[in-house]
C-alpha cells in the first residue's frame, strides 16, 4: 500500500459508519473530562478502554481518540473561568487567561483558545503523517542524560516566567522536586519522608495535590470576598468577544503555527513532553515576541502559545507509541492497550503493512479537534457568563467539584488531607507574592529527573554533561536564567523611578488582577522562605543514613533549593527594610489581617467537611454544607436553597455512583446507603 493509499484508505475507515458516531460521542465525553479539574483524559481513556472489547479498530480508536483529543481543548474552561488547571497541560494558560477573566474578558480568551486549539490540533497531526519518516533518530537520539536536562530546562522557564522573583520561582520548583522524593525510593527502596502515613508510601497524590494549590485559594477569595470573577461588570465589557478572540488568533498565526510544531516535537518526547509543553511553548512566547511586559497580566498571547502547543503534542506523543511502542504519556499507556485488545502490534509494522490504520488515528484527531473547538466556540460565549455570578452561589458548587475530584482515584480520606494542607500553602503562596505552577511542575518531573540523574550517573559518569544535545538545552537553560534576570532588573528599576516621580499606587489593581507571583508582599512572603529553608534543612538531615542512590537527588535538591529560599528571604528582608525607610518601590503591597482572619474562618469550613465526613459519613456531609453555606455565608431564601440542593444531590448520584462510581465514605455506625 503506497503512502497516499494508506492516507485515503484511513480517512474512508473514519467516515464509515458507526465510526463517526462513535467519535462524536467520545468527543461529548471528552469535553465533560477535560472541564471537570481532577478527571482529565487519563481518567477518561481508563474508563473508555473496557468498553473497546470486540469492536472494529477504527470504531475503537475513533471512539477513545475522540474523547482524548479534545481533553486539552476543554481543560481550558477551568483555567481561564477558575484559574484552576482543568488537566496538567493547561496550567500555562491560568498565568494569562485568569487575569483575562478577571478583565471581564473570559469569552475574549476562550475564543481565541478554542481556535488555536483546532488550528493546533490539526496541524500537530499534519506534522505528524509528515514527519514519520524522519524523526525516529530524533527520538533514539534521547536518553537519560537528554531527558534529564530537558526537565531542568523547563523548570527553568517555568519558574522565570511565573513570577517576579527568580528566586521564588527556583525555590518553589526545588520544593516540587522535593515533594517527589515522598514514598519508595526510584533505586534503593528506601522509604522517604512518609511520616509513617502508609497513603504517602505511593507518593502524594497528584490530583488533590494539584486542586489544593490552584483551586481552594480561589473559592477562598470568591468566599471570603463574595466578588465576581470578574473584576468588571458585564456591562462594562463589549460584546463579541469571541470572535475578537478569534480574530487574535488570526492575528497572531505566525506565533500559534510556531506552537504548533514545538508541541508536536516535545511531545514526541517519551514521558516528558506532556509535562512541559505548554511551559515551553509560554516561555518562547514570552522571550520572543515584541512588548511581552504584559505577559502573566492578561495578555491574549499567553493563551494563544500554549493551548496551541498542547493541542499539538496530542499527535507528538502518538508517535513513540505507534512506531516504537514506547508510551509518549501516561494516556498513550492506556492507547496502547487499546492496540492490544485490537491485535495490533505497535512498531515497524504499524507505519508499513498497517499504515492505514495510522492514518486512521490521525484523521481521527484532526475531525475531533475540529469538531470539539467548533462546540466549544459556539458554547463559549454562553459559558463565560459565570465569570460575572455573585461569588457566594458558585461556591458551593465549585468546592464540591473539587472536594470529590480530589477523592476519584484511590478514594482515601489522606486524599482530602492533602487537599486541605496544600490548599492552605496554596493560599499563602498566593497571599506572598510565591508562583505555584513550579511546584507542581517539579511534582511532575521528579520522578523523572531522579530515574534520569541516577542512570546517567551509572552508565555516562560526568560525561553525560558534555553530551552535544545536553550542552545545547545547558546553553538554552543559562540563556533563560541571564534573560529572565536582566528583565527583572529593568522592572525593579522602571519601579524605582516611578516612585522617585511621585506615580500613584493603585492598589486596588496590584491586589485584585495580580500576575501569578507577581505581587510583592514580604510580610506575607518571607515566612514561606523561612518554612522552605527549614524543610530543606530536615530533608537534607533526614536522608543522611540513606545509600547514595536513594540520597543523591533529594541532596542534591535540599541544598539548592535550600541556598533559593535563603536568597528569597534576604531580598524579603531588604524590601521590609526598604518600606521602613520609605524608599520601597510601589508594586509593593501589604497585608489584610481582616481578610486573611476571614479566609482562616471558612478555611475551618473546609476542614470541618473532613471532620464530618468522619462523623456523620460523606455525602451528607457535601450536602450539609452546601445547606449551610447558602443559610450563613450566602443567606438565600429557602426558595433557592431548596432548588440548589436537588441539583447537588443529583449531580453527586448522578455523577458519583453512575458515570464515575466511587466508594463513598461511611463511618462504621452507619449502614452503606450505596451498595
Amino acid at each position: 500500500m503506497t503512502f497516499m493509499e494508506a492516507v485515503l484508505d484511513g480517512l474512508r475507515l473514519v467516515l464509515v459508519w458507526p465510526a463517526p458516531g462513535y467519535m462524536l460521542l467520545g468527543v461529548a465525553i471528552g469535553m465533560f473530562f477535560g472541564a471537570v479539574p481532577g478527571l482529565g483524559g487519563l481518567v477518561g481513556m481508563a474508563i473508555l478502554l473496557p468498553f473497546t472489547f470486540g469492536m472494529e479498530p477504527q470504531i475503537a480508536f475513533a471512539f477513545i481518540l475522540g474523547m482524548y483529543a479534545v481533553t486539552t481543548t476543554a481543560d481550558t474552561l477551568a483555567s481561564v473561568l477558575l484559574g484552576i488547571p482543568g488537566t496538567a497541560a493547561s496550567q500555562a494558560t491560568i498565568l494569562d487567561g485568569y487575569p483575562m477573566a478577571q478583565k471581564g474578558q473570559a469569552s475574549r480568551a476562550l475564543g481565541a483558545a478554542y481556535t488555536v486549539s483546532m488550528f493546533g490540533g490539526v496541524l500537530g497531526a499534519i506534522f505528524l503523517a509528515l514527519s514519520i519518516p524522519v524523526v525516529r533518530p530524533l527520538i533514539l537520539s534521547f536518553s537519560e542524560p537528554e531527558f534529564f536536562a530537558l526537565a531542568v530546562l523547563g523548570l527553568t522557564m517555568v519558574a522565570a516566567l511565573s513570577g517576579k522573583s527568580i528566586y521564588k520561582g527556583t525555590a518553589a520548583a526545588c520544593f516540587g522536586l522535593m515533594l517527589a522524593c515522598v514514598g519508595f525510593a526510584e533505586f534503593g527502596g528506601v522509604r522517604r519522608y512518609w511520616f509513617n502515613q502508609n497513603f504517602l508510601l505511593e507518593g502524594i497524590p497528584i490530583v488533590p495535590y494539584v486542586l489544593g494549590l490552584f483551586a481552594i485559594p480561589e473559592v477562598l477569595e470568591l468566599a471570603v470576598r463574595n466578588t465576581s470573577i470578574s473584576r468588571v461588570k458585564r456591562t462594562e465589557v463589549e460584546a463579541g468577544g469571541i470572535l475578537r478572540g478569534m480574530k487574535d488568533a488570526a492575528q497572531n498565526w505566525w506565533l500559534a503555527l510556531r506552537c504548533t510544531a514545538i508541541g508536536v516535537y516535545i511531545g514526541m518526547l517519551p514521558g516528558l513532553g506532556g509535562s512541559i509543553v505548554d511551559w515551553v511553548a509560554y516561555g518562547h512566547a514570552a522571550q520572543s515576541e515584541k512588548n511581552s511586559e504584559n505577559f502573566g497580566k492578561g495578555d491574549v498571547r499567553g493563551v494563544i502559545a500554549p493551548e496551541a502547543a498542547n493541542n499539538a503534542m496530542k499527535g507528538g506523543a502518538l508517535l513513540p507509541t505507534i512506531a516504537f511502542a514506547i508510551p509518549g504519556s501516561a494516556s498513550m499507556a492506556i492507547l496502547l492497550s487499546a492496540f492490544f485488545i485490537q491485535g495490533l502490534e505497535p512498531g515497524p509494522q504499524i507505519l508499513t503493512t498497517n499504515l492505514n490504520i495510522t492514518f486512521t488515528l490521525i484523521w481521527t484527531l484532526v475531525m475531533a479537534n475540529v469538531v470539539g473547538a467548533l462546540i466549544l466556540l459556539i458554547w463559549g460565549s454562553q459559558v463565560s457568563k459565570i465569570t460575572y455570578i455573585q461569588g457566594h452561589i458558585i461556591v458551593p458548587t465549585i468546592i464540591i467539584v473539587v472536594f470529590m475530584g480530589a477523592w476519584v482515584g484511590n478514594g482515601t480520606l489522606g486524599n482530602w488531607i492533602v487537599l486541605l494542607i496544600f490548599g492552605l500553602i496554596g493560599y499563602f503562596m498566593k497571599l506572598g507574592g510565591w508562583p505555584r505552577p513550579p511546584i507542581v511542575l517539579g511534582f511532575v518531573l521528579g520522578k523523572i529527573m531522579e530515574e534520569s540523574l541516577g542512570i546517567s550517573m551509572q552508565t555516562h559518569g560526568w560525561g553525560s554533561l558534555t553530551r552535544p544535545i545536553v550542552l545545547i538545552i545547558i546553553a538554552l537553560t543559562i540563556v533563560t536564567i541571564v534573560s529572565t534576570v536582566r528583565k527583572q532588573n529593568r522592572k525593579n528599576k522602571d519601579a524605582q523611578e516611578a516612585r522617585k516621580a511621585g506615580a500613584p499606587k493603585d492598589v486596588e489593581t496590584a491586589v485584585q488582577i495580580a500576575e501569578e507571583g507577581g505581587k510583592d508582599c514580604p510580610a506575607a512572603s518571607w515566612p514561606l522562605a523561612a518554612m522552605l529553608l527549614v524543610i530543606f534543612s530536615y530533608c537534607y538531615y533526614e536522608a543522611i543514613p540513606w545509600g547514595f542512590s536513594s540520597k543523591l537527588f533529594p541532596h542534591s535538591v535540599a541544598i539548592v533549593g535550600f541556598c533559593l529560599a535563603l536568597g528569597a528571604l534576604v531580598k524579603d528582608f531588604k524590601t521590609l527594610k526598604a518600606i521602613k525607610a520609605g524608599t520601597a518601590n510601589l508594586d509593593v503591597v501589604g497585608v489584610d489581617p481582616a481578610y486573611v482572619w476571614k479566609s482562616m474562618y471558612f478555611m475551618s469550613w473546609m476542614v470541618g467537611i473532613f471532620v464530618f465526613t468522619i462523623a456523620i459519613g460523606q455525602f451528607p456531609t457535601l450536602v450539609l454544607f452546601v445547606l449551610l453555606y447558602l443559610v450563613f455565608w450566602g443567606h438565600y431564601g429557602w426558595r433557592v436553597i431548596v432548588i440548589y440542593l436537588i441539583g447537588t444531590i443529583v449531580f453527586l448520584l448522578g455523577m458519583f455512583n453512575e458515570i464515575v462510581p466511587v466508594l463513598w465514605h461511611e463511618p462504621s455506625w452507619l449502614p452503606n446507603f450505596f451498595v
